[in-house]
């Protein structure tokens, strides 16, 4: 059988680019200064080619901020949270972890926590839009994405903070919908890791003028000066020193998502991506998707469980070892590298299908997918 070209189907860091290089990083400004006038234009660079890639309204702000997706989420969250009560919506692990912090650490005191298990949403219906809402577009560890934002209120009087880190460049975000949105390098587009992407409605703006935390605020989280947002983080001022060599890592990014045509290009390649795991999915024996609904099934995070009667009837540590063995075997083969499912799911495989990754190279996998299930069934069923 045909082997995967690239066998890199990790969820984060993901599969840089086809074609990429360590040459397309020669133009990098190392060994300077990230607040000279040439990194800050590379800094600016990013911000706007992110933006128009993403079709983002002119009046929305974007920054580049430090820790990856977390520290953009934790930022927005220490920064905006308080003056209303907050509905988290919980289905997987990060999403259960800003809930954590929001209960635990900010201590909040009005908190409603709308969870559903691994495969399944919550109850949109019952978000109250008189409330500050925190969420994830796509759940990177289950699989399972927001179909769309229609119960989103146009007239809301909360914020709507999403962690878009595994749908940006992959879905389409309704912008208007989205107060708050995060994301970092390391996903759609396979850029390096540590940085994130803070992106603000005036709304938001508004809410961190006029918003003073009852809680000491670290420099790193800190977009207000004397009441007012500090603009240039949302024009290349980073608030701590970025990596200049993931910069350029990140424009060859924006550049190939270009040129594969934008954003309808790129949505293309990872649904094309789940198609074919679809195709696959539908004749197996073996293998389902852990969302159970086909319209949130993500196109890029695909989380598959396993349903053979034999390892539905393992207890919790018997599954875990089977699954275990499964990826072992897919990357001893060097077909699947980092495809095991995320430590806290549901045991099974987790296959990164986003835009980097050839649909070409998702075909090659599924053959050696059921040549290793095989395999495990044999030493596990007995």
């Amino acid at each position: 059988m045909q082997k995967p070209a690239n066998p890199r189907f990790s969820s984060g860091p993901c599969a840089k680019r086809p074609g990429f290089a360590l040459e397309a990083l020669e133009a990098a400004l190392l060994g300077r200064s990230h607040r000279a006038a040439d990194p800050k234009k590379r800094l600016a660079e990013v911000i706007e080619r992110s933006k128009a890639i993403l079709g983002m309204p002119a009046d929305y702000r974007l920054g580049i901020v430090p820790a990856s997706d977390t520290g953009a989420v934790e930022m927005a969250l220490w920064s905006l949270l308080g003056p209303r009560g907050v509905d988290v919506l919980a289905w997987e692990s990060f999403s259960a972890e800003w809930a954590h912090d929001i209960e635990a650490e900010l201590k909040l005191s009005d908190v409603r926590l709308l969870k559903a298990p691994y495969g399944q949403l919550p109850d949109l219906s019952a978000v109250d839009p008189a409330r500050d809402c925190v969420f994830v577009w796509n759940g990177t560890t289950s699989g399972v994405r927001l179909p769309n934002a229609d119960w989103i209120r146009d007239d809301r009087e909360g914020l709507t903070i999403c962690d878009a880190t595994s749908a940006a460049f992959a879905m389409d975000l309704p912008w208007p919908k989205l107060d708050v949105v995060t994301w970092s390098w390391q996903k759609v587009l396979g850029g390096e890791a540590a940085h994130g992407m803070l992106a603000l409605s005036p709304r938001a703006v508004a809410r961190l003028e006029s918003n003073k935390p009852a809680w000491p605020l670290p420099k790193i989280f800190r977009l207000t000066k004397g009441g007012k947002l500090i603009e240039g983080i949302f024009k290349g001022d980073t608030i701590n020193t970025p990596s200049m060599l993931c910069v350029e890592d990140a424009l060859d990014g924006l550049r190939w998502a270009e040129s594969v045509g934008g954003l309808r290009g790129l949505i293309a390649r990872a649904e094309g991506n789940l198609a074919t795991i679809a195709g696959w999915v539908a004749e197996s024996e073996w293998a389902r998707f852990l969302a159970e609904e086909p319209a949130t099934r993500s196109c890029t995070s695909v989380c598959l469980r396993i349903v053979a009667p034999w390892f539905t009837a393992l207890d919790a540590s018997g599954q875990a070892k089977a699954a275990a063995r499964l990826s072992a075997l897919l990357e001893a083969e060097g077909v699947a590298l980092d495809a095991a499912s995320y430590r806290d799911a549901p045991p099974g495989l987790r296959i990164w299908c986003g835009a980097t990754v050839e649909q070409a190279d998702v075909a090659a996998l599924l053959p050696w997918l059921d040549q290793a299930f095989a395999r495990v069934a044999a030493e596990f069923a007995g």
